[in-house]
């Protein structure tokens, strides 16, 4: 049984939310973890463009100082997105994450984007799992001592809810890597969004990219390996997925490229179930919350956090106005919220199958103060 430490949104005359947060990880023992001179990973999502439901970076801030203190080499850090949008490479990537407050002024820690410029700066992690052999992780989290990660809890439309997992997992991964967890088919090409740049062309190590007669860039089936290169560096979204993989099997990839970023380091993770969205972090909007907002909770496990934090969701009334009927379903305390929004993704799967590669345990104790 693993523990999970809790803390809820109220606070006292002279305790603000910061220090209940500073509180809550050191009860849930942080400082069991040796930071001095460590390069350490803080892995969060620094939002869409447009989205208002990411984590405030005022937290942020508090634990960057908490694990300064204790020495750490510290940096905040996500992956590049595989889709082309305000997050797809580094430049874009960072000019977000300042403007949604990430920046020196507000978190004083560089922001280091894992996967590089172009999304292609990945280690390949070996873990023999039963999806996936080697997993591609943005360089500089594979790089890192330790890995901290700070998640918003949400819903998501593939995977039921965002949490611990799908932050580590599919936020670690370079563009390759989430093409492994979202497809099993090679990438395809959109004729009417090719410009012919010919970065498809450059970057792609299989050299099964040409540009055709047509002026536009071409697959050869036969020579493609599926690694994601040309998604990765398009910046005209003309190379795209086929989302073609069972919303199970995403969900156990997710579970493996988790085992793999937290492999052989030091890790512990805290979830803010806050803004408690029903969609992922990546639109770029935020519907309402479909909860009101619950608290912080804090654990060694990924596994037994995102548990907690599933079955107090679940335990909680939803919100009047969201975008569940709560009027013909009553108030769904004690039901499934994340299940009635997305029907088609069954989360347990993906705890289950972590569960028994051994990254943790769904069995916990909820500690609260």
């Amino acid at each position: 049984m693993s523990k999970v430490f809790f803390t809820n949104l109220r606070c006292k005359v002279g305790q603000s939310l910061l220090d209940k947060l500073e509180i809550l990880v050191r009860k849930a023992g942080i400082e069991q973890i040796d930071f001095a001179g460590k390069f350490t990973a803080v892995k969060i999502h620094f939002g869409e463009p447009g989205n208002l439901a990411y984590i405030r970076p005022n937290y942020a801030a508090r634990l960057v100082q908490f694990l300064q203190k204790r020495q750490a080499r510290v940096f905040l850090t996500d992956s590049n997105t595989l889709y082309c949008g305000g997050r797809s490479n580094a430049v874009d990537h960072i000019q977000s994450a300042m403007a949604n407050g990430f920046n020196p002024i507000a978190v004083p820690c560089p922001v280091i984007i894992a996967d590089g410029l172009k999304a292609i700066d990945y280690r390949e992690v070996s873990i023999d799992g039963e999806y996936c052999k080697k997993a591609k992780i943005g360089s500089a989290i594979a790089d890192a001592d330790v890995i901290i990660s700070m998640t918003h809890f949400k819903g998501h439309e593939q995977t039921g809810f965002g949490g611990a997992l799908k932050n580590l997992g599919m936020g670690s991964a370079s563009a390759a890597g989430k093409l492994e967890m979202h497809s099993t088919s090679q990438p395809v090409i959109s004729e009417t969004k090719c410009n012919a740049c010919g970065q498809c062309v450059k970057y792609c190590a299989a050299k099964a990219v040409s540009i055709n007669r047509r002026k536009k860039a071409e697959i050869d089936r036969v020579k493609c390996t599926g690694c994601g290169q040309c998604i990765a560096v398009c910046q005209n979204d003309a190379a795209g997925v086929v989302w073609n993989s069972s919303t199970n099997v995403t969900c156990c990839k997710i579970a493996e490229y988790t085992l793999a970023t937290v492999k052989d380091k030091p890790h512990f993770h805290i979830s803010f179930i806050i803004d408690v969205s029903p969609d992922c972090d990546c639109w770029g909007y935020n519907d309402a919350a479909i909860v009101p907002d619950i608290g912080i909770a804090a654990s060694f496990d990924p596994v037994a956090l995102d548990k907690a934090c599933a079955d107090m969701v679940t335990a909680a009334a939803a919100n009047t106005g969201a975008c569940i009927n709560v009027s013909e379903h009553g108030k769904l305390q004690g039901e499934d919220k994340f299940k009635l929004i997305h029907p088609k993704a069954d989360w347990k799967v993906g705890l289950a199958h972590a569960e028994k590669i051994g990254l943790g345990t769904m069995t916990y104790e909820l500690i609260e103060y």
